[in-house]
């Protein structure tokens, strides 16, 4: 075992728990909401409580055989269990595996196929699933259920949780807190798999310190605010920034089935001064709060990030805030976030260019990050000088770097080296979107690479479309609700054709003319040019956790299977 003592060991994020439960012992630390009927019912918690209850956990888990570089899956709903449940983890050097179960079976069970867990830790419903499905089967030795009762056939050979934390209490000597290096794996948390196969990015708590320090210095949090926590990874660092978590009733991996009555009356019960709310919620809320005109007085600063969030979703959102608050925009992914950030008044000012289909302005970098961008290619560039940089406002694949940024994936070298390239001591980070750097630093998104499509008459490439310019110009006509451009095979040749999502309500008795008023909004804007064939698509495949991100790759099978019949 690593010696504690090594003076360059000195990072944990629960050191941050530790001196709140120092000098705000009393303080909130977290509230979960218990909505029934109408009626609210909050359980809480201080840091105080919170420090001591994951002290006990700790050590418990340490007893019960779960000792320091194992790796436990994390499968429990937002709770206070979860809260202090992941803290212990962290004290105790354990390292949490932290997935969304909105990924889908096949996903969740590759997932914990390549992470190979000693752990499972998780409520009654998570346990079936894995006896039922094999999830960790051959790594597993240690069980442990979070709640629920008379589910013994399920649960044989599980630890409840309560035993672990009486295993702690019965330690008579304090917890030592693990203390690692800043480059140390953490933890291990799992891509979402909307764009692609989930991967399992390595957190260090050099990255989570350097998360916390952009949630302060760039975001302005300070201790003593309250937060609405509606995703389970941003609300763990309320506590670490001094700034209690309120998790309101609803489920967090399908966001867009939330009732704002919920979230509305957490926000009023505690005052929330922060938001963390993804596009797929910012549009729910906004829709809700539109019809019962209500307002949001206590909020001075709302966070969207997971995909970017349309401009009427803002605007219609930003109606219940206080006029000088606004929704700042965050760009980044699970492997490097925060990366960028754009505050809602400013957004507004290049809505025009976006709709011209000028991409997405997603801000400057913020502190302590770099931007470039660099020619489209899908081979591995290893190292910096291996690359072939753009210049201003030259779309190109987005590469960042930061003391947020992750240095690999688990157990994935071939996806570590396609993405990563080292230059001196620092790895960047290639992004898998594309865009561009305006001539004032700004950054401009314009898609995944991967959903690229280049139009082709036989081995000759005529012409590059992006996804969210070419989209964001035909999204502006009044009967399209959000489209999506896709490259069929016609008889060897590689056409783009745009699919139409139109507005509920809408029926279209001939598409003829809207195609043809389409076709001209194309002609009408150089990057849209040459799309001129489209297809009417009653309800597009979306992620349901985003409810912003298309899945594409279905949408051209789709099209593709339409234009052959």
């Amino acid at each position: 075992m690593t010696n504690f003592k090594d003076k360059h060991a000195n990072a944990n994020i629960c050191q941050h728990l530790q001196y709140a439960a120092q000098h705000t012992p009393d303080s909130l630390a977290v509230a979960v909401q218990q909505a029934k009927q109408g009626q609210f019912d909050y359980q809480e918690i201080d840091f105080a409580s919170l420090h001591q209850q994951s002290d006990m956990i700790a050590k418990g888990l340490i007893q019960y055989g779960i000792t320091r570089g194992m790796k436990a899956v994390l499968m429990v709903t937002p709770s206070i269990e979860f809260f202090s449940l992941t803290f212990g983890l962290f004290k105790a050097g354990i390292i949490p595996i932290l997935v969304d179960p909105g990924m889908g079976v096949k996903n969740l069970k590759q997932c914990f196929e390549e992470s190979q867990p000693d752990a499972f830790i998780g409520i009654p419903k998570a346990h079936i699933a894995r006896r039922i499905l094999g999830w960790g089967k051959g790594s597993v030795k240690h069980v442990i259920n979070v709640g629920g009762s008379g589910l013994q056939r399920w649960l044989a050979n599980a630890t409840s949780l309560e035993t672990i934390i009486e295993f702690g209490r019965n330690v008579a000597q304090p917890l030592d807190m693990a203390l690692l290096h800043h480059d140390d794996m953490a933890a291990i948390l799992f891509t979402s798999g909307s764009t692609g196969t989930p991967k399992g990015v390595v957190y260090s708590h050099g990255m989570f310190e350097a998360q916390i320090s952009a949630l302060k210095h760039d975001y302005g949090i300070i201790p003593g605010e309250r937060d609405l926590a509606t995703f389970p990874l941003f609300s763990l660092f309320g506590p670490a920034l001094g700034m209690a978590s309120i998790v309101p009733d609803m489920d967090a991996s399908k966001p867009i089935s939330a009732n704002p009555a919920n979230l509305f009356a957490a926000i009023e019960q505690y005052q929330c001064t922060n938001m963390f709310v993804n596009p797929a919620l910012l549009e729910r809320l906004g829709q809700a709060g539109e019809q019962t005109q209500h307002k949001l007085t206590s909020v001075k600063r709302v966070i969207s990030a997971g995909a970017p969030a349309t401009i009427s979703s803002i605007k219609c959102f930003s109606q219940m805030l206080n006029s000088q608050v606004e929704v700042l925009n965050s760009y980044g992914a699970t492997e490097s976030l925060p990366i960028s950030m754009i505050g809602s008044h400013a957004l507004f000012a290049t809505s025009d260019l976006t709709d011209q289909g000028k991409g997405i302005c997603v801000g400057k970098p913020i502190s302590s990050v770099s931007v470039d961008i660099i020619a489209v290619t899908d081979v591995a560039k290893p190292q910096w000088a291996d690359v072939n940089k753009l210049g201003a406002n030259e779309i190109g694949e987005i590469v960042v770097s930061g003391p947020m940024v992750s240095q690999a994936y688990y157990q994935r070298e071939q996806a570590t080296q396609l993405v990563k390239i080292h230059h001196g001591d620092h790895v960047k980070h290639r992004m898998g979107d594309v865009g561009y750097l305006d001539d004032n630093g700004l950054l401009w998104m314009c898609g995944r690479k991967g959903h690229i499509v280049d139009a082709t008459r036989g081995k000759q490439r005529l012409k590059r479309f992006y996804t969210l310019p070419c989209e964001r110009v035909f999204n502006t006509h009044l009967q399209v609700k959000r489209s999506a451009i896709v490259g069929v095979d016609v008889g060897g040749d590689i056409v783009p054709v745009m699919c139409i999502e139109l507005h509920k309500g809408i029926v279209c008795s001939t598409s003829k003319a809207l195609f043809q008023e389409l076709t001209q909004l194309a002609e009408q804007h150089p990057h849209t040019q040459g799309i001129g064939r489209f297809l009417i698509h009653p309800d597009f495949p979306v992620d349901v956790r985003h409810n912003a991100k298309i899945f594409r790759e279905k949408l051209a099978v789709w099209a593709q299977k339409q234009w052959q019949e």
